[in-house]
């Protein structure tokens, strides 16, 4: 896995109030009973964890470049927001 990976599942994890380990790359934010607002504060998390600004509406991947709908897809989408910074 990636660092990035391993780092957003962490940050779910954290939000989930469970184990990193349980966070899978194919897990969504409902299956892992995340609500809205926890979905915003993982947002948040990651904004700041990798110095980053995600899409307003990143919460819906057909208004968004950013896609959260997977804990895999939010890590590709770090990648690449990253990529672009630099």
């Amino acid at each position: 896995m990636s660092d990035t990976l391993d780092k957003v599942r962490s940050i779910v994890a954290d939000q989930a109030m469970m184990e990193a380990d349980a966070v899978k790359p194919d897990s969504t934010m409902t299956d892992l009973g995340i609500d809205s607002l926890g979905l915003v504060e993982i947002v948040f998390a990651i904004e700041e964890a990798f110095d980053i600004t995600i899409p307003y509406n990143a919460n819906d991947p057909a208004a968004s470049d950013f896609d959260i709908s997977t804990v895999q897809a939010a890590a590709d989408g770090v990648d690449r927001l990253v990529a672009e910074k630099a």
